[in-house]
C-alpha cells in the first residue's frame, strides 16, 4: 500500500492511485525545498504556541536542515509508493524520529501546505526571471545607445513607413519590458502572501500564529481569510503565467523581427553564424532557427494563462483535485521563459547591424514626411504640403537631401533612455528580494 497521508488502513485500487497521484511525484521535486521551509517555520511557531515542545523542535530542526540541503543539491527523491513531497518529507521524518516526525501535520492540511509551497517555489524562480529580464533590458539600451545613429526604414503595414534607427527598434523592446516588469510586480505582490495556516480553507481550531509564519518565511503579508486562502489557488498560477505570458509576447516579438530582418529580402541584420543553423539541401542556407524556436516557445507561454483559467476558472469555492493539474501547466512556464531570456540576450549580444541602409533607393519614400514638414516649416499649409509631396512621388520627381531633425521625447533624436533606465529601476525597487533572502537564510540557519 502506498504512503498517504490521508491513509485509513484499506487497500486502494492501484489503477485508482496511479490515475490520481498523476505526475506529482515528478513534479513535486521541485517544490521539495519549499515544502521543507514550509515545516520548519510551521513547528517553529507551534513550539512558540505550545503544540510542540522545545526538546521535539530540537530534534526536528535538525533533520530538517539535512533534507532542505539534500533537497536545494537536487538529491532529494520521493520514492515510487509515496504519494507527494508532503507525504516523502513526514515518511523521512518519521524513519528517524518516529512519533516525533508525526507532529509536523499538527494544525496544517496538504492543501495550505501545497499552497505555501508554490507560492515560494513561484517567488523564487520569479527573482530569477526578474535578474534575467533586467539582464535583457541593459543589453537591449545598450544596443539602443549604441547604433543610435544607424538609421533603418519604418514599417507599417510591412509598407516602407518612416525613418527610425535601430537605437529606436532596441530601445523599444526594451521600454516593452518595463511593463513586462510591472506585470511581473503585480504577480509578485500576490506570490508573496501567506497562506499557511488557513488549512483546508476554513482555518484550525489550533491556536496558531499566521502572523509568525508570514515573518519567519519573509511574507509581505497574509492571504488573511482561510476561504479566499484557498481560492488563490489557481488564480495565483494565473496571474503569475499571465506576466510571464507578457515577457513572452515581448521576448516572441523581438526574436519574429529578428527572422524578418535578417533575411535576404531585408537584410537589416546579420546572427552570428554558430546561431543559425543549416539545410539538408541547400548549401547556402543559414536559417535563423534559435528565434523561430523562441517565438513558437514564446507564443505556448501565452497559452498558458488562458488553460490555467480553463482548469480552475468555473469551480466553486473550497479545493477540488482538478487543482493538481495545475502544476503540469504552471511549472513548465518558469524553464521555458528563462531559457528564451538567456539565447535571446546572447543572440542580441552577438547580432551585426547594417549602416547603410537608407542610402538603398528603396527606401528613398520613407523620407517623404520630412519633405512634408520642411515645407510646413517654410509656411506651407500641412494639406497643402501632402498634396504637393504626393504629386512629385506619383510623377516620380520626389528626392530629398535634408537631414533629420527628430527632437520631441521618444523619437529617434531623443530616445530618452535613461528616463526608460529610471522607470525600470523603480519597478525593481519594489522588489523585496534581499528580505526574503535574509529570512530564507535565518530560518534555514536557527
Amino acid at each position: 500500500m502506498a504512503n498517504k497521508l490521508w491513509d485509513k488502513g484499506y487497500d486502494e485500487d492501484a489503477l485508482i492511485d496511479a490515475f490520481t497521484v498523476g505526475h506529482d511525484r515528478e513534479l513535486d521535486l521541485a517544490l521539495a525545498p519549499y515544502d521543507i521551509l514550509g515545516t520548519i517555520a510551521h513547528i517553529t511557531m507551534l513550539e512558540s504556541v505550545g503544540l510542540l515542545s522545545k526538546p521535539d523542535l530540537d530534534a526536528l530542526l535538525p533533520e530538517l536542515k539535512d533534507l532542505y540541503s539534500k533537497a536545494s543539491e537536487g538529491s532529494f527523491e520521493i520514492e515510487p509508493d509515496v504519494e507527494d513531497v508532503h507525504s516523502q518529507v513526514e515518511l523521512m521524518l518519521t524513519r528517524k524520529l518516529g512519533d516525533i516526525g508525526k507532529k509536523v501535520h499538527t494544525g496544517r492540511s496538504r492543501n495550505d501546505q501545497v499552497l505555501v509551497d508554490l507560492k515560494l517555489y513561484s517567488r523564487a524562480r520569479i527573482e530569477r526571471t526578474v535578474c534575467k529580464v533586467e539582464t535583457l533590458f541593459r543589453t537591449l539600451q545598450e544596443a539602443s545607445e549604441r547604433y543610435k545613429d544607424v538609421l533603418i526604414p519604418g514599417y507599417t503595414h510591412l509598407q516602407v513607413a518612416m525613418p527610425s534607427s535601430f537605437g529606436l527598434w532596441f530601445g523599444a523592446y526594451a521600454e516593452s519590458l518595463c511593463d513586462d516588469m510591472a506585470a511581473l510586480k503585480a504577480a509578485w505582490d500576490m506570490v508573496n502572501r501567506n497562506p499557511l495556516g488557513s488549512a483546508a480553507g476554513y482555518g484550525s481550531s489550533a491556536p496558531l500564529d499566521r502572523a509568525m509564519t508570514t515573518r519567519l518565511l519573509g511574507f509581505e503579508d497574509l492571504d488573511y481569510n482561510s476561504v479566499y486562502a484557498q481560492m488563490t489557488r489557481g488564480k495565483m498560477e494565473r496571474a503569475v503565467a499571465f506576466a510571464y505570458s507578457s515577457v513572452a509576447e515581448t521576448v516572441g516579438r523581438l526574436a519574429y523581427d529578428g527572422c524578418l530582418y535578417s533575411s535576404q529580402n531585408f537584410g537589416f541584420l546579420k546572427l552570428p553564424d554558430a546561431l543559425t543553423t543549416g539545410s539538408s539541401i541547400m548549401p547556402h542556407k543559414k536559417n535563423p532557427d534559435v528565434f523561430e524556436l523562441v517565438r513558437a516557445r514564446c507564443n505556448k507561454i501565452q497559452g498558458a494563462p488562458n488553460t490555467i483559467r480553463l482548469i480552475s476558472g468555473n469551480l466553486p469555492s473550497g479545493y477540488f483535485r482538478d487543482m493538481q493539474i495545475l502544476k503540469e501547466v504552471f511549472f513548465p512556464v518558469f524553464d521555458e521563459l528563462d531559457d528564451c531570456l538567456d539565447i535571446v540576450h546572447h543572440a542580441i549580444r552577438g547580432m551585426e547591424v547594417r549602416s547603410d541602409l537608407m542610402t538603398d533607393p528603396r527606401y528613398k519614400l520613407a523620407f517623404s514626411v520630412e519633405k512634408v514638414n520642411d515645407l510646413v516649416k517654410e509656411g506651407v499649409p500641412f494639406r497643402d504640403a501632402y498634396k504637393k509631396v504626393a504629386a512629385s512621388i506619383a510623377d516620380g520627381s520626389f528626392e530629398y537631401d535634408g537631414t533629420l531633425s527628430h527632437t520631441h521625447e521618444g523619437s529617434i533624436g531623443n530616445l530618452c533612455n535613461d528616463r526608460i533606465a529610471a522607470r525600470m529601476s523603480r519597478v525593481l525597487a519594489g522588489f523585496a528580494f534581499s528580505k526574503v533572502s535574509a529570512a530564507v537564510s535565518s530560518l534555514v540557519s536557527r
